[in-house]
C-alpha cells in the first residue's frame, strides 16, 4: 500500500450524504411550506453566499474588506439598467451584473490592494461610497430616490408560467419558488467552489500566505496575484447574490444598495460568530444571525446594540466562533481542508 494524501474524514463522509438528501428535500420545499417560510429561506440563502463570499476573501485571503455593498449595489444597478434599458431577459442580467461586480473590481482593486492591513478595510469602503455617489446620479434609473422594475418582470420570467401550472400556483408565488431554486442553487455552487478551491493546490497557497505571508513567497506562491484572483472571484459571487436580491426586491435605490449595515456589517457578523477561516462557520452563522433577527426584531434600536454585544462576546470567549468551539471539543469537520498522510502500517 503507498503512502497517500486523504482529507475526508468519516463524519465528512457521512455528512456528505446527508448534504444530498438535504439538498433534496430543499428542493421540493416550496411543496411543503408556506409562500412565506420560502421568503425566509431565500432570504437565509442568500445571505449565505455573501459570506461564504467575504469569509473567502477575509478568512482565506486576509482581505478583510467593510466596502462588500459596493459589489451588491453595483451588480444591483447594472441587472436593472439589463432589464429596463436593454431589455434583457432577468437571468441574463444576473449574469451580466456578476461579471459587472466582477470589472469594477479590476480598477477599485488597483487603488484598495497598494493599501494594508485597517488602510485596505478603510479603502473598500470608500470606493463603495463613491459608486454609491456615483450611481445617485444617474437620473435613467431614478437617480437618488431610485427606481422599480417594470410590472410583470418576476411573471414573465422563464419557468414562473411553468411552475404556476404545474403546481397550482399563483404567479407572484410561483416567482418567489423560483428566486428560491436560483438561490439554492447559487449557494451550493458558492460552497462547492469554496470548498473545491480550498482542497487544491491554490488552497494551499492561500493558507500559507493567509498564515506568513513571507515564507509563503519565500516557496514560490505569488501572492499579490493569488489576492487579486480571489477578490475578483468574490465579486463575481457577490454581484450574482446582489442582483438577485434585487430581482426579487424589484425596487432599487442607491443607499438601500449600498447599505454597509445590511451587505456588510451583517455578512461580518455572521461570519465572526459562525467562525471565520472554516466553510462550516457561515452557515451555522447565518441560521444564528437569522434566529436573533426574528427574536430581537421588536426591540426596535436595542437590537443593533444586542446584536453587537453579542459579537463582541463570542470575539472575546469564541475567537473561532461558534463551530470553532464545537469543532474543537468534537474533532468533527465536514468540510475538511487539512491534509492527512496515510500510509501502509508499520511492521518488525
Amino acid at each position: 500500500m503507498a503512502w497517500q494524501v486523504a482529507t475526508r474524514t468519516r463524519a465528512s463522509t457521512v455528512f456528505a450524504g446527508l448534504a444530498v438528501l438535504a439538498i433534496g428535500v430543499a428542493v421540493a420545499a416550496p411543496l411543503l411550506v408556506s409562500r412565506g417560510t420560502i421568503q425566509n429561506l431565500f432570504f437565509i440563502l442568500t445571505m449565505l453566499v455573501l459570506a461564504q463570499a467575504w469569509n473567502l476573501l477575509a478568512g482565506y485571503a486576509g482581505l478583510v474588506s467593510v466596502g462588500q455593498q459596493a459589489f451588491v449595489g453595483f451588480a444591483g444597478y447594472a441587472m436593472f439598467a439589463g432589464i429596463v434599458l436593454l431589455k434583457l431577459d432577468p437571468f441574463v442580467a444576473i449574469l451580466a451584473a456578476g461579471i459587472a461586480a466582477s470589472l469594477l473590481a479590476v480598477p477599485t482593486g488597483f487603488f484598495v490592494f497598494r493599501l494594508q492591513g485597517a488602510y485596505f478595510a478603510i479603502g473598500t469602503w470608500v470606493v463603495a461610497e463613491v459608486v454609491r455617489l456615483s450611481l445617485a446620479q444617474w437620473k435613467a434609473l431614478g437617480g437618488g430616490t431610485g427606481t422599480s422594475l417594470p410590472t410583470g418582470t418576476a411573471r414573465d420570467m422563464p419557468g414562473v408560467a411553468f411552475v404556476a401550472q404545474s403546481f397550482g400556483m399563483r404567479p407572484a408565488q410561483a416567482a418567489d419558488v423560483v428566486f428560491y431554486w436560483v438561490a439554492l442553487t447559487l449557494a451550493v455552487v458558492t460552497i462547492g467552489f469554496a470548498y473545491g478551491l480550498l482542497r487544491s493546490r491554490h488552497g494551499l497557497a492561500l493558507a500559507a500566505m493567509r498564515d506568513n505571508q513571507e515564507a509563503a513567497r519565500s516557496v514560490g506562491v505569488d501572492a499579490r496575484r493569488l489576492k487579486a484572483l480571489v477578490y475578483l472571484a468574490v465579486a463575481f459571487v457577490t454581484g450574482l447574490a446582489g442582483a438577485l436580491i434585487y430581482l426579487q426586491k424589484a425596487r432599487i435605490s442607491p443607499d438601500a444598495a449600498f447599505s454597509v449595515v445590511d451587505w456588510t456589517a451583517y455578512v461580518i457578523f455572521i461570519v465572526v460568530i459562525g467562525g471565520i477561516g472554516t466553510i462550516e462557520g457561515p452557515i451555522l452563522g447565518v441560521l444564528v444571525f437569522f434566529l436573533l433577527q426574528r427574536t430581537l426584531a421588536d426591540y426596535g434600536a436595542w437590537y443593533l446594540l444586542l446584536l453587537g454585544a453579542i459579537g463582541i462576546a463570542v470575539m472575546l470567549f469564541a475567537p473561532r466562533g461558534l463551530w470553532g468551539v464545537f469543532s474543537d471539543r468534537t474533532g468533527i469537520q465536514l468540510f475538511p481542508i487539512r491534509r492527512t498522510l496515510k500510509g501502509p502500517p508499520f511492521s518488525d
